[in-house]
């Protein structure tokens, strides 16, 4: 049974170095941009959205559908970037194992 005392030794290890990465990957950032760069978007390792920024170019009352779809595109790319951020983190600690229920 020995065997099995270190597997559930090793798991506890991994639950308990998965939870410090979740509290990294609050801290850790990803940037992306649309338009150009006429708005751009910070999203955290947590897949929340820390910061919008938009040009003044690039409001137009007559035009607010693009302004939407700028907006749109990039939150969707930056909430893409942390979500592979976190993976490939993830990875390091599972030494690339898909184990399903972690992502």
């Amino acid at each position: 049974m020995k065997g099995m005392g270190d597997m559930m030794k090793q798991a506890q290890q991994l639950q308990s170095k998965m939870l410090k990465m979740q509290e990294e990957m609050a801290e850790k950032t990803v940037e992306t941009s649309a338009g150009g760069g006429m708005v751009k978007i910070v999203a955290n390792g947590k897949q929340q959205i820390m910061s919008i920024q938009i040009e003044k170019e690039v409001v137009d009352p007559e035009d607010v559908e693009m302004l939407q779809d700028l907006i749109l595109s990039a939150i969707n790319e930056a909430l893409t970037k942390s979500q592979e951020m976190v993976a490939a983190e993830m990875s390091k600690l599972t030494g690339g194992l898909n184990i399903p229920g972690i992502m």
